[in-house]
């Protein structure tokens, strides 16, 4: 690493567990985050801010001024804009020394396989079980880990699953086949809070990290297969674990992209 990425990373360094072996290996690691908003916002200033080296950020919305409340990279200048490619230009603006690429679709398909392939995490943070559920499938089929955070109200949920291993739970064990579909419950409609928002953002932007510096460093466990449920008035937390499903479609033989 250069003097000056030694500087910027300097309190990650000290810490034994990350040091300077932990601090290459996030460098050197590519994450796909699926969802720039409210969730995405604040996991891609932490992912960034850690000095992942390579970020594609996928989202189709454009900014609304109602995200602005919660999805904090964007300004009101940026109404209008679609969100993959302001994230991006924030990421620039932040960092010269990462590589990010935004893709201004909505995964399908045809090409989600595409999106999500050579990454070494995909953290997922969209707002439908139609697409949950097929980037865990693809991430299944393709041997990547998946880090998945979602929010209603003041209930947060994060986990790591990894249904490629031997044993490991997916995400499609955990809700199963009846939410193939792309209604889901709306921010509009329940509301929520910011800070809430922001929480379960940052906490699924280190639970990314405990999987992109296993092996490398001692930072902690991946933890697959446990859901954390955050729930913001208590305030509490309290871990689940998932079991594997034997007759899960989307860890099993049947998986499909």
């Amino acid at each position: 690493m250069t003097a000056d990425r030694l500087g910027r990373f300097a309190r990650h360094i000290v810490l034994p567990e990350v040091g300077g072996v932990g601090q290459v290996a996030l460098s050197d690691a590519h994450v796909v985050l699926v969802g720039c908003g409210g969730i995405g916002s604040p996991s891609l200033q932490y992912l960034a801010a850690a000095g992942i080296g390579r970020l594609t950020l996928v989202d189709d919305d454009v900014i609304d001024v109602s995200n602005l409340q919660r999805q904090t990279i964007y300004t009101p200048s940026d109404v209008g804009r679609p969100k993959a490619e302001a994230a991006a230009e924030w990421v620039r603006r932040f960092d010269l020394g990462l590589k990010v690429e935004p893709v201004v679709a909505r995964l399908g398909d045809g090409n989600t396989h595409d999106v999500l392939s050579g990454a070494d995490l995909v953290l997922d943070g969209c707002d439908n079980f139609a697409t949950r559920l097929l980037v865990s499938d693809t991430c299944v089929s393709l041997g990547i880990p998946l880090t998945t955070a979602a929010i209603g109200r003041f209930q947060g949920q994060v986990a790591n699953f990894a249904g490629h291993l031997e044993g490991q739970a997916c995400y499609r064990c955990f809700v199963g086949d009846a939410f193939d579909a792309v209604d889901c419950d709306t921010c509009a409609a329940d509301g929520v809070l910011g800070a809430m928002v922001g929480m379960v953002g940052t906490f699924a932007a280190m639970h990314a990290m405990r999987v992109l510096l296993a092996g490398h460093t001692a930072l902690g466990e991946p933890q697959f297969g446990t859901l954390h449920l955050i729930d913001g008035l208590a305030p509490s937390m309290r871990p689940l674990r998932i079991a594997k499903d034997p007759a899960c479609r989307g860890c099993n033989s049947t998986a499909a992209a």
